[in-house]
C-alpha cells in the first residue's frame, strides 16, 4: 500500500510546478526583508499579489482571445469571480508608466557627456558649485527638473558620487549613482530593477527566438579575506562597462531617432550590472568569547520589605 501511494505521488508530480514554488520562495525572501524595513504587513503584500495576479491574467487572456473574461481570470488565478470583478473594476493604483529616470543619474550622465562640462581630455571637469556659466548650479538647473542645487549636491555627496573642496568646487567621482538608505527613490529602484531582471529571465524561458543576454559569475567558497579586493575590482570594471554601454545607447539611439520617422514605436532598452554577496556568518569567524550573547533575565522573587511597601488599595487598583 505505501508503495502504491508513493508511485501515484511520483506519477502526478509536476517538476515545473515544484521548481516554480521553490523559486517564488527565494524571490519573496528579499521582498520580506524590505517589508520588515518599511512596515508593510503580510496582509498588504497578499492584497498586492492578488491585484497584480488578476491584472496580469486579464492582460494575458485579452491578448490571446481579443476580449476580457472575468471567468477565465478566476480560473487562472483561483480567486472567486466576485473578487476578480472587484479588482478589475477598481482604478489601478500601480503606475502604468515606467519610473522616470532618477535626477541624480541625469545630472551625472550630462556631466560625463555634455562637452560644456568636460575638460580638455574629455573627462568631467572640476566645476564651481555656484555660477551662471559652466557651473554645477547650471548643470543641475538644466537636468535635475527643478531640484534645488544644494539638495542635489547633498544627495550626490551622500551616495559618494561627487567630491567637494574647500574653494566651493565639486568633482564627479562616479557616473553611476548607487542609491543607498531607506528613501523613496532607492525603494523605487528596487521595483524597477527587479522587474527588469525577472522580465529578462522570463522572456528567455518563453521565447523561442534569440534570448536576451543574461550571465552570472559566482563561486561558492570565496575567501573572506579576499572579498574586499574582489569587490573593489568588480566595482571599477562594472562602472567602466556601464559608462561604455550608456554612451553606446545614447549615441546610437539618438542617431536612429534623427534618421527615422517620429511616429515609429519606441521601447525601453538597457543593461544592469550588480554585485551580490551572501551574509557572512559572524559565528563562523569569531570566537565564542567575542560573540554577543543574550542576557538571561529572571524574575526576582518579591522580598518581604517590598510587599510591605504596597498598600491594599494599590494592589486592588493594579
Amino acid at each position: 500500500m505505501p508503495r502504491t501511494r508513493a508511485r501515484q505521488k511520483s506519477r502526478f508530480s509536476d517538476p515545473l510546478h515544484e521548481a516554480t514554488i521553490a523559486t517564488l520562495k527565494r524571490v519573496v525572501e528579499p521582498l520580506a526583508e524590505l517589508m520588515f524595513d518599511t512596515g508593510v504587513s503580510v496582509h498588504q503584500f497578499s492584497q498586492i499579489m492578488r491585484e497584480a495576479a488578476v491584472r496580469s491574467a486579464a492582460n494575458r487572456i485579452a491578448k490571446a482571445n481579443g476580449r476580457d473574461s472575468k471567468s477565465r481570470v478566476a480560473i487562472v488565478t483561483g480567486l472567486p469571480r466576485s473578487q476578480v470583478a472587484r479588482i478589475l473594476n477598481a482604478k489601478e493604483e500601480l503606475p502604468s508608466k515606467p519610473i522616470r529616470e532618477h535626477p541624480a543619474r541625469k545630472v551625472l550622465a550630462a556631466w560625463f557627456e555634455n562637452s560644456r562640462f568636460l575638460d580638455v581630455n574629455g573627462e568631467p571637469d572640476l566645476l564651481p558649485i555656484f555660477g551662471r556659466r559652466r557651473s554645477f548650479e547650471q548643470l543641475v538647473t538644466m537636468h535635475a527638473g527643478g531640484i534645488p542645487v544644494r539638495a542635489m549636491l547633498d544627495e550626490l555627496t551622500r551616495i559618494d558620487a561627487v567630491e567637494t573642496f574647500a574653494d566651493q568646487s565639486v568633482r564627479a567621482k562616479s557616473r553611476v549613482p548607487i542609491l543607498r538608505g531607506l528613501t523613496s527613490s532607492a525603494i523605487s529602484v528596487i521595483g524597477e530593477r527587479t522587474r527588469d531582471l525577472l522580465g529578462t529571465l522570463g522572456y528567455n524561458l518563453r521565447s523561442r527566438s534569440k534570448p536576451l543576454f543574461e550571465g552570472t559569475a559566482v563561486v561558492d567558497d570565496a575567501d573572506i579575506e579576499s572579498i574586499s579586493l574582489v569587490r573593489r575590482e568588480i566595482s571599477e570594471q562594472a562602472t567602466n562597462f556601464i559608462n561604455t554601454a550608456d554612451s553606446l545607447l545614447n549615441r546610437n539611439l539618438s542617431k536612429s531617432n534623427r534618421s527615422t520617422h517620429k511616429t515609429m514605436p519606441k521601447c525601453r532598452v538597457g543593461v544592469t550590472v550588480y554585485y551580490f554577496q551572501d551574509d557572512i556568518d559572524v559565528r563562523a569567524v569569531t570566537s565564542p568569547e567575542m560573540q554577543l550573547r543574550r542576557k538571561n533575565l529572571r524574575r526576582q522573587p518579591q522580598t518581604t520589605s517590598n510587599k510591605k511597601r504596597i498598600s491594599p488599595r494599590t494592589k486592588l487598583e493594579s
